[in-house]
């Protein structure tokens, strides 16, 4: 019979398991006021990128406006009444040393001074909370980010409850949630205590993309067998969209000294797995395998020696004590730079 063959190689494998991917996006805010408010002005678009801090919308204004001026107004009187009521406790005190005024006088002008004290400190709360209440007219991102649909104009009543004014989706760095089957979580805790195992997705057309773990779930679900993982990927080229679904591959192990075959070497018999190896006297003997695993088209057994001489193409027509003879490789074009493997 004539077969084709290739040794038996020991080697270390890298194990890599697939799975589907949805892109999600770490952190995704709905943009709402603090208190009902007439919209004034619309500074962004929609599906504009903005930086933290930059101004989104303007709220009418005008009545925080009153309120904090009429605070301010109240501070500033609460402030002339008590420099007023300060001198008034001096001069009292100088009288009392002289016997012109009773000490019930000198108390009375300490408790107003103490009062006034009392009732600026209020004011001036009173001026800060409504300085920030005016401050909430003014609303601005909170993340770096895409913005969604804007749904207030000029003129819209925006409200806390009911529908966001905008949201803001965080593209860059973006993250792909997907689950992997619980026999694997082992494997992955293992291999990489810090859990950062590298992640690579795969978009249509595209080079791959490598990101790192950043997530494991603490459960597992028990009706699909699976957990839950999600791994942090940059983006700056916005190559990933959330809400988008990719491939995903993460190498779970490394296998050391692992014997590998091509995975077309294996044949598959009514019972077992085995895999044809040709003798010294080129007669084959089938052995009994078993697969761990197989990665680019090489298959990871265990019942193999290193070293085997194993038949790749022609184990359909053969026996165990078949007689075999290499196949002839045609000479090589000027095109094919590949070494034969025979």
């Amino acid at each position: 019979m004539v077969v084709r063959s290739t040794v038996a190689k020991q080697q270390t494998v890298p194990l890599t398991v697939q799975a589907n991917g949805t892109v999600s996006a770490i952190t995704m805010v709905e943009v709402r006021p603090k208190v009902q408010n007439i919209v004034r002005a619309v500074h962004v678009k929609e599906g504009q990128f903005v930086k933290a801090g930059q101004l989104l919308f303007t709220l009418d204004e005008r009545n925080d406006q009153s309120n904090l001026a009429r605070s301010q107004a109240e501070l500033a009187a609460a402030q002339s009444d008590l420099a007023d009521a300060e001198l008034t406790l001096k001069r009292n005190q100088d009288l009392a040393k002289q016997n012109f005024v009773s000490q019930a006088v000198v108390d009375t002008s300490r408790t107003r001074v103490e009062s006034l004290r009392n009732t600026i400190k209020a004011n001036q709360a009173a001026a800060q909370s409504s300085a920030i209440v005016l401050g909430d007219n003014r609303i601005t991102a909170s993340i770096d980010g895409r913005l969604g649909v804007i749904n207030v104009f000029p003129g819209s009543l925006a409200q806390p409850a009911g529908t966001a004014m905008v949201t803001i989706t965080q593209i860059d760095p973006i993250a792909v949630t997907f689950s992997l089957p619980e026999r694997e979580l082992q494997n992955v805790v293992g291999t990489y205590p810090n859990a950062d195992a590298p992640v690579t997705v795969q978009l249509p057309g595209q080079a791959p993309v490598t990101g790192r773990l950043m997530f494991i779930d603490n459960v597992t679900d028990s009706q699909t067998g699976t957990i839950r993982m999600k791994a942090r990927f940059d983006n700056k080229e916005r190559k990933l969209w959330p809400g988008g679904y990719v491939n995903v591959s993460m190498v779970t192990r490394n296998v050391p000294d692992a014997v590998t075959v091509p995975a077309q070497a294996v044949v598959t018999g009514p019972v077992d797995r085995f895999i044809y190896v040709i003798q010294q006297d080129q007669t084959v003997k089938d052995v009994k395998v078993t697969v761990l695993a197989t990665e680019n088209g090489q298959a990871v057994v265990t019942g193999l020696a290193s070293g085997a001489r194993v038949v790749v193409e022609g184990a359909q027509n053969l026996r165990p004590g078949s007689k075999v003879r290499e196949v002839k490789v045609p000479p090589k074009s000027a095109a094919d730079t590949m070494p034969a493997d025979d």
